[in-house]
């Protein structure tokens, strides 16, 4: 599996429940954080359901 960085870029304030729950599941807390997750199916799935508020790129 290749290794894919995370960074988040907006802010989860007034954002639904679901997607502050996901970016926690993601290691994201804070703006400009960047983590590094293997790219399994279930990470690219929650990538995907909150793309917007991320940049993603291959580490």
């Amino acid at each position: 599996m290749a290794k894919i960085k995370v960074t988040q870029v907006k802010s989860v304030i007034d954002r639904p429940k679901k997607q502050k729950a996901t970016m926690l599941a993601l290691g994201l807390r804070k703006m400009n954080q960047t983590v590094e997750h293997e790219g399994t199916p279930q990470v690219l799935g929650m990538i995907d359901k909150v793309k917007h508020l991320l940049k993603v790129e291959e580490a």
